[in-house]
């Protein structure tokens, strides 16, 4: 008697699982038509796309003045920092600096997330530079955000190599 309880027992449990099982196999999901008009992207695709998108919208909030709109592109960790030197002296968004052009120049894989590397033209009174800075935009949870924003070494600031010893005579 008791094979009859453990088979009607592992036949009631293969039952309810069925539902389960079939659903992971792709069999009576009804989200067919969701994933045939969203194809999915890869991972390092939409990490670029992302990581363009949010370094964009902060550049733009940079020429536009616009604080809570570059506020808001920042990870939270950022926020007090952001809050405290943005419109100050040197601050991305000081009253005394206008940003007539900015632009995305390359996007690739770094240690800490996705760096993006900007060129960003700086107007203070009659003089302009150009200023090279690299954002790294990471995955905060489910979203992504700046997560730090520094400036980019240009390449002619890279040492000479040094020259061989000379032999004493």
């Amino acid at each position: 008697m008791r094979s009859t309880h453990r088979r009607l027992a592992a036949t009631a449990a293969g039952l309810m699982l069925l539902p389960v099982a079939l659903v992971g196999c792709g069999i009576g999901g009804g989200d067919e038509d969701e994933s045939a008009a969203k194809p999915a992207r890869a991972p390092a695709e939409e990490a670029a796309t992302r990581s363009r998108e949010r370094v964009q919208a902060y550049l733009d909030a940079m020429t536009a003045k616009d604080v809570a709109a570059g506020r808001s592109q920042l990870c939270a960790l950022l926020h007090d920092g952001f809050d405290l030197g943005a419109t100050g002296p040197n601050g991305d968004f000081a009253d005394h600096f206008q940003v007539p052009e900015a632009a995305i120049t390359d996007i690739r894989s770094g240690p800490l997330g996705q760096e993006v590397s900007v060129s960003v033209s700086v107007t203070a009174g009659k003089r302009t530079v150009v200023r090279p800075l690299v954002f790294t935009v990471t995955r905060d949870g489910s979203d992504w955000c700046i997560a730090g924003e520094a400036p980019a070494a240009p390449a002619d600031d890279v040492p000479p190599p040094k020259a061989p010893p000379t032999p004493a005579s």
